[in-house]
């Protein structure tokens, strides 16, 4: 899943060495061995295919490797053989794989990870060509044209296959259903409902009302955030930057009338104080997980599912009840779950999105074999072989419910499919997926539920402002992210925030945006 959410990178690229000269030779190079891929046949035999997926190896991911990679074989001639690098490094290392020029096919990126600095560094084969060649039939009928379009560049070009399984997808909670009986009436639909439960949660179970790893998309919604209350009244700005682990800005509500950007510092932003406010009050009361700044992912989803909290984050893609239900139930006999976006007019609120893929899958300049990349892509698109790489062996890990769903009967649940092989008309859905969930992630599958942002493909370009960008971005890491986690006291912490990207070049970096973006405006 996403995580939405939060990957942090570079700010720009840097060569195999200087990375050594810049880090020491030896640790450097130990720190090259490290994220090497241990197996040199991928589990079948033959020529081997490398690829970067992010999180843990899944369970019992050897037998289906090695099922996956007998009909690879006998199709297209090679084995897949995945390197798995942790969440909490992936964007890091991923960047330097491809900067050293490792020889890999295909990987994991995205405006929030990596690829803005990965296509500055030339190290990302464009796809146009090959998608338009014909050849890769399977692909181009799975993903929706109007995927591909959105996500191009501002140079026109394509640089990743979009992994989608909707037309958007929205940050929003997954609740105990059990506890919303218990102390909300039986449902929520809105946030001062969402609110008053998890003060009740906390007063009379002991346990957070929500809990998440640090990610400024909480605090500060994109359109819509957790513990962003505004988002759900009206979930219809996005914040503009250069990159989503550096500073956000502002845009004027009236930019794409007037022609003018105008966008200032989040600060600046009245609704977005106000929510730092309210998650510094929520940090003090115990309403969120006091662990934020440091969570481990794992950890928090380990926690929910023992009972330990009443929401935790979620994305309407369809994976929440899988994900959760079976180990809550076994740790909390009688509990149920429940999906809640819980916007003041429901489903008829139309969110503003940019359509753009929170996954792409790029393929690697650098690599081998790129023809085999775009095969592989191909070969996914077909149900029967996504059946089995993202399901495992029908029979034995799952087995078909209806036309359109699926049961798991092993562990073998949690492949990163998102880094790959999603595709709207292939998923299935969880079998006992929830009735909430199932309803508001039908509803996310459909474009015109959303609204198109002013800036939807909008991507501007961090030549002029590097240097100023990168220490802007160490300064959101210093001092902004206690103010999402609601660890330190807003006023104190906004003025160190300021005086550090002050310092950095705020002035340069805001004027430099707003340029580029009045640009955009006007090319419209």
């Amino acid at each position: 899943m996403t995580p939405t959410i939060n990957g942090a990178g570079l700010s720009r690229p840097v060569s195999r060495r200087g990375f050594l000269a810049g880090s020491g030779g030896v640790l450097a190079a130990a720190t090259l061995a490290a994220c090497s891929s241990g197996s040199s046949d991928g589990g079948g035999g033959g020529s081997s295919y490398s690829l970067l997926l992010p999180g843990d190896v899944p369970a019992q991911w050897d037998r289906i490797r090695t099922a996956v990679n007998e009909k690879l074989k006998a199709d297209l001639g090679f084995a897949i053989d995945p390197q798995y690098i942790n969440w909490s490094n992936y964007a890091s290392q991923s960047l330097l794989k491809f900067t050293a020029g490792e020889d890999f096919q295909t990987a994991l990126s995205a405006r929030w990870l990596n690829i803005a600095q990965l296509i500055e560094a030339d190290a990302l084969q464009p796809l146009d060509d090959a998608l338009a060649s014909g050849k890769y039939s399977n692909l181009t009928d799975t993903v929706d044209q109007t995927a591909f379009d959105a996500n191009r560049w501002p140079d026109g070009a394509i640089y990743g296959v979009p992994a989608v399984n909707s037309a958007a997808r929205i940050h929003h909670h997954v609740a105990r259903g059990d506890l919303i009986d218990k102390h909300a009436g039986g449902s929520i639909e809105s946030f001062d409902q969402l609110e008053k439960f998890w003060y009740d949660v906390v007063q009379k179970e002991g346990i957070p009302g929500y809990i998440n790893r640090n990610s400024p998309f909480d605090v500060l919604g994109a359109p819509t955030g957790a513990l962003y209350a505004q988002g759900w009244e009206s979930p219809d700005m996005l914040p503009l930057y250069f990159s989503s682990s550096s500073l956000m800005f502002v845009p004027s509500p009236t930019a794409a009338t007037t022609g003018s950007t105008d966008a200032v510092p989040f600060w600046e932003h009245g609704p977005y104080v106000e929510s730092l406010h309210r998650v510094r009050k929520y940090y003090q009361d115990g309403i969120v997980n006091a662990d934020r700044l440091n969570a481990d992912p794992s950890a928090l989803k380990s926690r929910f599912q023992s009972g330990g909290a009443a929401t935790t984050f979620a994305i309407t893609d369809g994976s929440d009840t899988s994900t959760h239900l079976a180990q809550l139930e076994k740790a909390v006999p009688g509990a149920t779950l429940a999906t809640l976006l819980p916007f003041r007019d429901g489903m008829s609120t139309k969110p503003n999105q940019t359509f753009q893929a929170d996954n792409l899958v790029v393929v690697n300049t650098a690599a081998a074999d790129t023809e085999a990349a775009m095969q592989l892509l191909d070969w996914v698109s077909i149900r029967e072989n996504h059946d089995l790489l993202q399901y495992g062996e029908e029979g034995r890990d799952w087995r078909a419910v209806g036309d359109d769903a699926y049961e798991p009967l092993s562990a073998y649940t949690t492949f990163p499919s998102f880094a790959l092989s999603w595709r709207i008309p292939l998923e299935r859905k969880f079998a006992r997926m929830t009735e909430s969930e199932e309803r508001w992630f039908e509803w996310s599958k459909s474009y015109d539920n959303f609204t198109l942002d002013p800036f939807a493909s909008f991507i501007p370009d961090l030549t002029e402002v590097e240097t100023e960008h990168a220490q802007i971005t160490a300064a959101v890491a210093q001092f902004g992210n206690p103010l999402f986690a609601g660890a330190v006291d807003v006023e104190a912490g906004l003025d160190d925030l300021k005086k550090a990207t002050e310092q950095a070049g705020l002035s340069k970096v805001q004027e430099e945006l707003n340029k580029q973006a009045d640009a955009y405006l006007a090319s419209r």
